[in-house]
């Protein structure tokens, strides 16, 4: 295993960051090179990523990475889904990408659902329905009569923008495609019938290749200017959560689901085969790509976003606080004080998080948190008590009994939500690993280049390398009266 070393540029919504993935047959060692911020900015009322800027930042991981290592096997993109850049003929960028959260979405699903009813929506692309879609922005541009999507002639999702700029290659990565709304599982292609029902041009709709791809070399001037050799680019599971649940170091044969908590939260299972189906429909879960052409059967809730805004705004009051410190205030607050809805739609944008809460719980007849510790609290509360419905809905829709909860990602530093996610559900959650996205990314990587056989070999050299903490239930009687509370908030 002479090259055995991989680089994951894995960003995410609040942070990117450059890992070294050093790979052997009993162990995957991390050795973070670069991070740097993320996050959205506004230009007037529009919403965009500050997409240059993280390029730059991710050719500086690179430089780094080679300063650091001369046997690089490869380098392996992964970002969140949704969101892209449109290409010119001549391969120029047209435009900044926009923020999923951006309000140009706003109210578009009754306007697609005029166009093409949800069921048959759902029929054609199992996905989960969220304004913040691909298909949906999309269509918002067209309604908006955007000059961007006549000039185009290629959409490329955000890891594929990068990989293009990396390599020259324009392509869509199988997990990366999923997230769109404009795929269809059953037919493994794009859903040629509903794009154009939609009034949306086809030609910008890329090759869509298999997770693993070697998509080539990287361009000289990105060699000359990092000072990198001839790497090869690989397509690991592009979608982050694609990439984490990849990571998880599951036992085969025993039933589980899997937890990846962040900025979101999405729960699920990895199936063979799309669910897609009336109680799929009803409760909203989605569909998306996983390593190995199977699926991540899912439902995306808004996870530690909350907790993120509440701090954002507290710091903008002059009060700062660590998540740790929040974490402890909240395990010292008044248990179940109110009941949160984390998936409200007043939730979604960038805001005050704190007076939104409060609005919340005066909407729906609840006494108001006031103090930092009684608003996270309540937020944790609602989020573990969210996972319990999405597990027990996980269950229905597929006729499969879940018997343990794999909990990966950076959210499993908070081991309070950890463990009243055991205590509401009544099962182990096994947390760990943290940085899953990037191992799971190199692992992919690893298994693409012939260094790792392939996933369940990667998966037990995972539970090798990094030791899960494993919370069981307790105390999970004082979750039964709340939850039954919340069970009539969210109908």
């Amino acid at each position: 295993m002479a090259n055995n070393v991989f680089l994951a540029l894995d960003l995410g919504a609040e942070s990117g960051r450059g890992l070294l993935g050093t790979v052997s047959d009993q162990k995957i060692e991390l050795t973070e090179v670069h991070r740097f911020p993320n996050g959205p900015v506004r230009t007037g009322n529009e919403l965009h990523w500050d997409t240059l800027r993280l390029w730059s930042e991710m050719k500086q991981a690179l430089a780094l990475a080679v300063k650091e290592t001369d046997r690089l096997a490869g380098i392996g993109v992964d970002t969140w889904g949704v969101d892209f850049g449109l290409l010119a003929r001549d391969g120029q960028l047209l435009g900044n990408p926009f923020h999923y959260r951006d309000a140009r979405t706003n109210g578009i699903l009754e306007k697609a659902f005029e166009i093409v009813p949800r069921e048959k929506i759902f029929e054609q692309t199992g996905l989960q329905f969220m304004q913040l879609n691909t298909l949906f922005q999309l269509l918002a541009m067209r309604l908006q009569n955007s000059p961007l999507l006549d000039a185009a002639e290629t959409m490329l999702l955000m890891p594929d923008l990068f990989n293009y700029w990396f390599t020259g290659r324009k392509c869509a990565e199988f997990t990366i495609a999923t997230t769109t709304q404009a795929y269809d599982p059953r037919q493994g292609q794009w859903a040629a019938d509903l794009i154009e029902k939609m009034g949306l041009p086809r030609r910008i709709f890329p090759e869509i290749v298999p997770t693993g791809t070697v998509l080539g070399a990287l361009r000289s001037e990105v060699r000359e200017e990092t000072g990198a050799g001839d790497i090869p680019v690989i397509c690991p599971a592009e979608h982050d959560t694609g990439a984490a649940v990849a990571a998880v170091p599951a036992v085969e044969g025993k039933s589980w689901a899997f937890l990846s908590s962040g900025t979101w939260s999405l729960m699920g299972m990895e199936v063979d085969k799309p669910v897609i189906n009336e109680h799929a429909l009803r409760f909203n879960f989605t569909n998306e790509g996983c390593f190995g052409g199977t699926f991540r059967f899912l439902k995306n809730i808004l996870g530690l976003w909350l907790i993120q805004e509440c701090r954002r705004t507290w710091e903008r009051e002059g009060k700062s606080f660590s998540y740790d410190r929040l974490a402890k205030m909240a395990a010292e607050a008044e248990p179940f004080l109110a009941i949160l809805n984390p998936d409200d739609p007043s939730f979604l944008a960038p805001g005050d998080m704190p007076a939104r809460i409060a609005e919340f719980c005066q909407r729906t007849g609840q006494k108001v948190p006031t103090e930092p510790g009684q608003i996270v609290r309540v937020c944790l509360e609602g989020l573990a008590m969210s996972y319990r419905q999405t597990l027990e809905r996980i269950e229905i829709c597929t006729g499969r009994r879940i018997d343990v909860l794999h909990a990966v990602g950076g959210g499993i530093q908070n081991t309070q939500l950890c463990q009243w996610t055991a205590d509401v559900l009544g099962r182990a959650v096994v947390a760990g690993p943290i940085e899953a996205t990037a191992t799971g990314n190199i692992a992919i990587q690893a298994i693409a280049t012939g260094v790792l056989a392939d996933l369940p070999t990667a998966r037990r050299v995972i539970a090798r390398s990094f030791e899960p903490i494993v919370y069981e239930p307790a105390n999970s009687a004082a979750w039964e009266k709340p939850y039954k509370q919340f069970e009539q908030l969210r109908s």
